[in-house]
């Protein structure tokens, strides 16, 4: 019947995306290293669901640049490089840049700052930045990626464009599994992590975006000059 194949279709599809996450927060954990080989049969089994889900999971993460298929043998995780990182930062300061613009020319929900949905979620983007410094004060890389991630994807949204809010999504996953690939070889994360998301939350909550780019300039600078002396050592 159409409606079981309906409710079948979603649940597959669910689990796929269910799976694509778990991958992708042990990537982003550093559980899964570079390189690190597996097969579909061995995450099937690990998570103890058959084999079609999760081929498609590793599928969708091959096609988001997070992992590499091995013809015959499998996936493994693709391996960053310093250069992959500035090409990331460059093209995530292009799509930034855009919506900062978007902001200029009065596109968007920040717009309508006085609309109370607007004010509310404008203070759980805040929210999201507060937790981003604790977890960057503390060092722990793995809280800071989680609400960086959430932070950026709710601010993103209000600039109106749901396709930039994706493309943006999508390029700041790939920049903090590079940067985890890096930044995991470092014991002590204290004082080394960058932590101005409020800082940028308020100046676009003000319409300043001169200080946004800059804040984000700043933002940009230090990951790169910490994963610079990170790949020299």
């Amino acid at each position: 019947m159409p409606g079981s194949s309906g409710n079948g279709a979603v649940t597959r599809s669910t689990l796929r995306q269910q799976i694509a996450d778990a991958l992708r927060d042990e990537v982003l954990a550093g559980r899964l290293q570079p390189g690190q080989e597996f097969t579909v049969k061995e995450i099937a089994e690990q998570y103890g669901v058959s084999a079609t889900p999760v081929r498609e999971a590793l599928v969708d993460l091959s096609a988001q640049g997070l992992l590499e298929a091995d013809q015959h043998r499998g996936f493994h995780v693709h391996e960053y490089s310093l250069d992959d990182f500035r090409g990331m930062i460059e093209a995530r300061s292009l799509v930034t840049d855009g919506m900062f613009q978007a902001l200029e020319a009065g596109h968007g929900v920040l717009r309508e700052l006085d609309e109370p949905r607007t004010a509310a979620a404008v203070a759980g983007v805040r929210r999201r930045g507060e937790e981003a410094r604790r977890a960057a004060a503390a060092g722990d890389l793995t809280v800071l990626i989680g609400y960086d991630l959430r932070f950026w994807r709710e601010l993103s949204i209000l600039f109106g464009n749901p396709y930039l809010a994706d493309f943006l999504h999508r390029l700041r996953v790939q920049t903090w599994v590079c940067t985890v690939q890096h930044l995991r070889r470092l014991t002590d994360l204290r004082g080394s992590l960058w932590s101005g998301h409020t800082e940028i939350a308020d100046a676009l909550y003000q319409r300043d975006t001169k200080t946004a780019r800059e804040l984000l300039t700043a933002y940009n600078g230090h990951y790169l000059t910490l994963i610079e002396g990170v790949t020299a050592d």
